[in-house]
């Protein structure tokens, strides 16, 4: 199927929630071993408890890759564990490359039978850096959500730089819609390739939206970060198209015994909020 037709129906059938799955050691709760397993059984968990509630988890590949390889063997039965009980899957590595290292890269976390629903991109090196992970949400059904205006506060450094009439981030989404034209979902008509939009930038998000109709939208930085309901409405068309993340705010929400029961009541709080927000 099209990714952003799976995409919008477990948005429909859930909600917009997305939980990032940020395993710090340091953060987690008592009785949590620091290390792989420990990053598996707090991941595993976590997935456990939002599983009815958000429509996908985003593991944040870093925490595992800290770990090495059994890290990296945590990351993706993280990946193997959260496809089995019904969540999409994305991986935030912010991939990019040319030639046969992207190739390389695009194989290694979109290929047909991976776990991964889909990876986050950096668009730094163009669309050569770009392409062969298109080329694989066309063949494998797969997605991709493209850096164009972060959560982060230095992120105007570059991307508000002016280029004529127009900033780098807005000109960034004209070729992120560009490149997602022939990849509309015959069901959602929501293209495979989205975007990456901080909702701590409102007034940047509804005008993005604008030269993006058609682009699901995954917005960090709800929750902990600054982010707002009202803040991310406009990312949304009709209560659909558009995805919020929240890390900290749902899987650290407790660092006690009872953190499973209230990552969940997170999960469920920030759904309301959404819901709310979006019906108005």
């Amino acid at each position: 199927m099209n990714f952003g037709d799976v995409l919008t129906s477990a948005i429909t059938q859930k909600s917009p929630v997305c939980v990032g799955l940020d395993p710090a050691l340091k953060n987690l709760p008592e009785g949590i071993t620091k290390d792989a397993k420990g990053l598996l059984t707090f991941s595993t968990g976590i997935i456990d408890a939002v599983k009815d509630v958000a429509a996908c988890v985003k593991p944040q590949m870093a925490y595992f890759e800290a770990l090495g390889w059994e890290g990296m063997r945590a990351f993706w039965e993280t990946c193997a564990y959260a496809k089995l009980q019904g969540l999409l899957v994305i991986a935030d590595g912010k991939r990019n490359d040319i030639g046969s290292t992207c190739d390389a890269y695009a194989d290694a976390y979109l290929h047909k039978d991976s776990p991964i629903d889909a990876l986050t991109v950096s668009p730094y090196l163009g669309s050569d850096g770009v392409k062969p992970f298109i080329e694989r949400c066309k063949t494998n059904g797969k997605g991709i959500f493209v850096l164009v205006k972060t959560s982060n506060v230095s992120s105007g450094e570059l991307q508000d730089l002016p280029t004529g009439d127009e900033t780098v981030h807005e000109h960034m989404a004209q070729l992120v819609s560009s490149w997602g034209a022939d990849l509309l979902g015959p069901e959602s008509h929501y293209s495979s390739i989205g975007a990456v939009v901080g909702a701590t930038y409102p007034e940047e998000l509804k005008y993005l939206r604008s030269l993006m109709p058609n682009t699901p939208i995954l917005i960090p930085g709800y929750g902990a970060q600054g982010g707002t309901a009202a803040d991310v409405k406009s990312g949304f068309v009709n209560g659909n198209g558009a995805i919020v993340n929240s890390s900290r705010g749902i899987i650290f929400a407790s660092k006690g015994k009872g953190w499973k029961e209230a990552a969940g009541k997170a999960a469920e709080k920030m759904k309301i909020e959404l819901q709310d927000v979006l019906k108005d």
